[in-house]
């Protein structure tokens, strides 16, 4: 028997949703151990992809160090005007959301694709998850590398 999605994907899957804010979005991928999450519309749509390299790249574009406790210390030696930056990059973070920053372009498979070409995507396009959707697009569970890797393992 072929092995399929839905034998290896991860349900329900963690999603976000178009309005959720990038700091919303890191707290959810930190807590979860996530390095990306499918973003949903109102009727659970996927309408894009949101990773840690979407925050990461927007993150540097606003001058917030990536990954940093931005509750945390601050070196004395740090430049006054590093830290009014830092402070309106963190500020930004808090009103811009999942939309604005996610990838657009998601490539989808249904519970009934081959596990075999579910790697070949992520090979090929060098994505880390391929969400699964219903016919109608619904999201309804998530592969990832790792799941990939458990599956080849015989978990």
């Amino acid at each position: 028997m072929t092995a399929t999605a839905k034998m290896i994907m991860t349900t329900p899957a963690v999603s976000v949703t178009e309005r959720q804010t990038i700091k919303d979005v890191i707290e959810l991928l930190a807590k979860n151990n996530f390095s990306g999450v499918p973003v949903v519309d109102d009727n659970n749509i996927v309408v894009g992809i949101l990773s840690n390299t979407d925050i990461i790249r927007y993150s540097q574009q606003v001058s917030v160090v990536p990954f940093a406790d931005l509750s945390g210390w601050i070196s004395p030696y740090t430049d006054v005007t590093d830290l009014a930056a830092l402070r309106q990059g963190i500020d930004l973070i808090t009103r811009t959301t999942a939309a604005e920053i996610m990838t657009r372009k998601v490539y989808t498979a249904t519970e009934d694709t081959p596990v075999t070409e579910l790697a070949r995507l992520m090979s090929r396009r060098r994505i880390n998850r391929v969400p699964i959707v219903d016919a109608a697009g619904k999201l309804i569970g998530i592969v990832t590398r790792a799941d990939l890797v458990k599956s080849m393992a015989g978990e």
